[in-house]
C-alpha cells in the first residue's frame, strides 16, 4: 500500500486524479533544516525526513513524502503565519519571477527514490487591492509563498516555465513514473 506522508489536500487530489490508491498519514517529522542549506536542497531534504518518519511506523509499505518551497532571490517564502505576512509575500512576488521547488521521496524497506523538480513562475504586477482581495479568500494561508496556483491564485500568475504540478505541490507525472519503476523492482 502507498502511504502519503502528508495532509495536503492538493497532494491527495493529485493522487486521486491519477487513480493511485493510497492511505494518508501526515508526518510528524521535525522540519528543522541545517543552517546554510541552499533553498533548492530544502524540499528534498524535508521530503526524505517526512517519508522516513512514516516508514518507521509502516515498514511493510511504500511511503511518499513531499515538500514545496517558494524561493525569490535566495529567500525562502514558506507558509504565512498571518494575513500581514501573506500580504508582504505577495508584494515581494508582485511583478517578479520566482522559483518553486518540490522535493519528493518515495521509500520502502528495500528501495528509495528521491528528487527535486523546479518551476519558474512569473507574477503579474499586483495592486494593493488585488493583494487584499486575494488574502480575503483565505486561500494564501496554508500555502508556500502565500498563493495556490490551482485556485484563485491562478489570477496572479502571468506565466510558468516547468511543471504546473510542481507548483501545486506534487509533480505527479514524475512521481507516477518513479512509483511504477519501484513497483516493478519489487
Amino acid at each position: 500500500m502507498l502511504i502519503l506522508a502528508s495532509g495536503s489536500p492538493r497532494r491527495k487530489e493529485l493522487l486521486e486524479m491519477v487513480g493511485r490508491p493510497y492511505q494518508c498519514e501526515p508526518s510528524e517529522a521535525d522540519e528543522t533544516v541545517p543552517e546554510g542549506m541552499e533553498p533548492q536542497d530544502i524540499p528534498e531534504f524535508l521530503a526524505v525526513k517526512k517519508a522516513k518518519a512514516v516508514l518507521a511506523k509502516h515498514p511493510e509499505d511504500m511511503v511518499l513524502g513531499a515538500d514545496t518551497i517558494v524561493e525569490l532571490d535566495g529567500q525562502v517564502l514558506g507558509k504565512p503565519g498571518t494575513k500581514e505576512e501573506a500580504a508582504q509575500m505577495l508584494r515581494m512576488l508582485s511583478g517578479e519571477t520566482h522559483m518553486v521547488y518540490t522535493g519528493v521521496a518515495i521509500l520502502s524497506a528495500g528501495q528509495e527514490a528521491h528528487f527535486t523538480t523546479v518551476t519558474k513562475v512569473e507574477f503579474y504586477p499586483l495592486s494593493e487591492e488585488e493583494i487584499q482581495e486575494y488574502i480575503a479568500t483565505g486561500e494564501p494561508m496554508d500555502k508556500a509563498g502565500a498563493y495556490g496556483i490551482q485556485g484563485k491564485g491562478a489570477l496572479l500568475v502571468k506565466r510558468i516555465h516547468g511543471d504546473f504540478y510542481t507548483v501545486m505541490g506534487l509533480p505527479i507525472g514524475e512521481v507516477e513514473r518513479h512509483l511504477r519503476r519501484l513497483e516493478q523492482q519489487d
